[in-house]
């Protein structure tokens, strides 16, 4: 049955007339205004009935926010300039849901928005637009007036007082006297724009953020941060000022400030007290004006050991083991902002020794690690990965280390260097770790280079930790079947749920940790490969070899509480795993068994075993 809207709701019930909703409809045209605010301002309509009117329509329960008093944790894991930009008010915690005062509670992109920023589930309620602005200013001046000094949630300690220090990447005089210009401004604190850029940084800094989003829009600028893979709103600027701000930004990375129609890149340095940041600036011309990115590298990062990582210990032990063959080409696969560097970082402080002589090809060098050569590409100079490659086999290397495989110069070179001697390293962008080879398949390496050259693909995703205000909760039956649709047949009674606290903003989560899954290329899968490509047959004998999914990484880390299903459901992609699983008892099991371990039924055809059941006679066949 097709659900009434208001108008006819109202017009059925007799409180409007058909010429008063063509009125109204006709005072709408062109105005950013919704139905029922119109209705309530025009008083033709009594509250009650036009709450109870609007609940049927939308079906998300009304919450007079006139007199309502909202937590002050709620207060603070949300933004003023962020409510006041999408017109709601957060109010409470219920169950770990925040609950929500909405101008519009149907708006999908807005209630994704504020679930990324706090990291709970959102819980809408409707509120008419002139209520919930007047709520936000007393809620939020009565929050801040009340509030004792403190410094920022999950902020590292920047000493107080400490001045931020422009430095200059570029080899112009003119733009080294430009930052000194701007240096002298912002001591002086007469430039608001310099100033604005100075604390931006700083507040990234602060909360260990990764890149800061500068974004003009219609009204005002908001400047959102990335922190632990999910961005966040720092807070807004004055659209007035966005011009300079941004020409600021340009001058610092020595970018072209009267060209506004194109895309620009560039870099800078910022230090403040002890740390260097090596800051890489792009700008995009958007409808509003220039939008700007800047990512945030340490100069200093630490370098983390595979247990650090979250390596479970059987494979961070086979990657020792891959990493200290003479020859050989280890992929390290994943989006980007997966941690394939500091990846790629922590096996070469693994090898880096007098004995070992280790040369890098990156675009761009991200970290100094001393006792190795660096080399940062420049394609203007005509120094790319395949050229610098070349130049490096002249420079008797031991270990290799190519920041990514983009085309197939590159990878070629990469191949034959790893069969003549050398331990390569590289990325690549797949989904896992078997797609590797059919990337490599797409540039144009044959299937026989690829068996002969590869000797393991490590495949990897990022997830956010939970915090260590996290609780324990017993499981649902609806969640239940939500752990069993992914692979747990059996979940436990209880399992750790985000909290909150100013640790972690509020959103549960401080930190990251790795999930895994290495496919190492022995005998049977270069068998495979030699005899054609097929990803089911390389997935069979990989299996049937013992190799563990990303998946399965990541259910054992829910199950040791270090992070969530809704974490992991937002990273990784949880296929069925049904097509693999016992029919008698649910287990899933390797292609590799005829007969399942946990309750002894023998996999025949028929039913869910039939697909595997050939697939293993095909590796069989291939490996005979």
């Amino acid at each position: 049955m097709k659900r009434k809207k208001l108008g006819e709701i109202l017009q059925d019930s007799g409180h409007l007339t058909a010429e008063e909703l063509q009125q109204l409809f006709h005072e709408q045209e062109g105005k950013m205004v919704r139905l029922g605010e119109l209705i309530l301002e025009r008083g033709l309509v009594d509250k009650p009935t036009l709450v109870k009117a609007l609940e049927e329509v939308s079906r998300v329960p009304y919450l007079d926010c006139s007199t309502i008093q909202c937590d002050d944790a709620v207060l603070q894991s949300i933004p003023k300039p962020m409510a006041v930009r999408l017109d709601i008010l957060p109010v409470r915690l219920e169950q770990s849901r925040l609950i929500v005062v909405m101008a519009e509670p149907q708006n999908v992109a807005t209630i994704n928005e504020l679930r990324f920023t706090c990291g709970k589930d959102v819980s809408p309620r409707f509120g008419f637009r002139a209520e919930i602005q007047s709520a936000i200013v007393r809620s939020y001046d009565h929050f801040e007036s009340t509030a004792p000094a403190r410094q920022p949630a999950n902020e590292a300690p920047l000493e107080t007082g400490m001045e931020m220090e422009f430095i200059s990447t570029s080899s112009r005089q003119a733009n080294r006297e430009a930052i000194q210009e701007i240096q002298a401004e912002l001591n002086q604190r007469r430039t608001p724009a310099v100033r604005l850029v100075s604390e931006i940084i700083k507040k990234a800094m602060a909360k260990q953020a990764s890149d800061i989003h500068i974004e003009p829009q219609a009204t005002m600028t908001v400047v959102r941060i990335r922190v632990d893979g999910v961005l966040r709103e720092l807070e807004t600027v004055a659209r007035n000022i966005q011009n300079s701000l941004v020409s600021r930004i340009k001058i610092l990375s020595d970018m072209d400030i009267g060209e506004r129609r194109a895309p620009q890149d560039g870099r800078f340095m910022v230090a403040v007290g002890q740390r260097r940041v090596d800051m890489r600036v792009s700008t995009l011309p958007t409808q509003y004006g220039e939008k700007v990115v800047m990512r945030l590298l340490e100069a200093s990062a630490p370098i983390l050991s595979f247990a650090d990582l979250g390596f479970p210990p059987d494979v961070a032990d086979r990657m020792r083991h891959l990493i200290a063959q003479p020859q050989g080409m280890l992929l390290v696969t994943g989006p980007t902002g997966s941690g394939k560097s500091t990846t790629l970082y922590s096996a070469l402080n693994l090898l880096r020794k007098p004995a070992v002589n280790i040369v890098t090809v990156e675009d761009p060098v991200e970290y100094a690690l001393p006792g190795i050569n660096q080399v940062h590409v420049n394609t203007r100079a005509g120094l790319t990965f395949a050229s610098c490659l070349r130049s490096i086999l002249r420079q008797d290397p031991n270990v290799i280390m190519v920041g990514e495989i983009r085309d197939l110069e590159t990878a070629e070179i990469a191949m034959k260097a790893a069969q003549t001697g050398h331990m390569v390293l590289s990325t690549l962008h797949t989904n896992d770790s078997i797609s590797a080879v059919a990337r490599l398949l797409d540039l144009g390496i044959p299937e026989y280079l690829i068996a002969s050259s590869v000797t393991g693909i490590l495949a990897q995703r990022l997830l956010r930790k939970l915090c260590a205000c996290h609780s324990y909760k017993q499981v649902a039956p609806d969640y239940g079947e939500r752990l069993a649709a992914v692979g747990w047949i059996q979940p436990p009674d209880r399992i750790a749920w985000p909290e909150g606290c100013n640790a972690c903003d509020h959103t549960g989560y401080k930190g990251r940790v790795g999930i895994y899954e290495l496919l190492t290329v022995d005998e049977s899968i270069r068998a495979v490969l030699r005899g054609g490509y097929k990803p089911e047959l390389v997935r069979t004998a990989a299996r049937a070899a013992g190799m563990r999914r990303m998946q399965d990484d990541a259910l054992e880390k829910i199950q040791a509480g270090v992070t969530t299903l809704e974490e992991v459901v937002r990273v990784v992609p949880m296929e069925a795993l049904s097509n693999s699983g016992c029919e008698r008892c649910g287990y899933e099991l390797s292609p590799a068994y005829r007969f399942c371990p946990y309750c002894g039924t023998r996999r025949g055809p028929g039913g869910s075993d039939s697909h595997a059941g050939s697939l293993l006679r095909d590796a069989e066949r291939v490996l005979s």
